[in-house]
């Protein structure tokens, strides 16, 4: 008579706790990197947000004496004035020191969507520390505040040319 061996039961808890063991520690390393997935969405949204105020900021002038695309460039020190113009009428780098807290849809309304919970404010200094203009070039510092709390700050130069 053959004789047939198959698994006894001690072996086939033992081999079930191992299988647990290990399957608990890979759904933890895995619940912890999906759990911060969403935050590389959140901070791309912000660099993203931050460079679309940037390419609309230093598309303007750099003051409000400054001629067309730069020419005759502004001859004074650096200087922040307040104009007080509407959003839409902003036409140099200093009419944007004025926007504090203010959604992204404002600056355009199809990024209401995708950055609802999003807050931008824009801070315009004169700063002559980087030795590129002998007036000062203005430094702009963007702060934005995403929906999760974090807040995350940019800043530019833009030169007197």
């Amino acid at each position: 008579m053959l004789r047939m061996r198959g698994m006894s039961l001690v072996e086939m808890v033992i081999t079930i706790v191992i299988i647990s063991v290990a399957l608990v520690g890979s759904l933890r390393a895995f619940s912890v990197l999906t759990g911060r997935s969403a935050d590389v969405l959140i901070q791309t949204r912000s660099v993203d947000l931050a460079q679309l105020y940037f390419d609309e900021i230093l598309s303007r002038r750099y003051d409000e004496a400054t001629g067309t695309n730069g020419v005759p460039a502004y001859t004074g020190a650096c200087r922040i004035t307040n104009d007080g113009e509407s959003r839409d009428n902003y036409d140099d780098v200093d009419d944007y020191d004025a926007v504090t807290n203010e959604s992204p849809d404002t600056m355009d309304a199809s990024l209401a969507t995708d950055y609802s919970g999003y807050t931008v404010s824009i801070n315009v200094v004169c700063d002559d520390s980087i030795g590129v203009n002998t007036g000062g070039a203005k430094r702009i510092e963007i702060t934005i505040d995403d929906p999760t709390g974090d807040t995350s700050v940019f800043s530019m130069y833009k030169g007197n040319y």
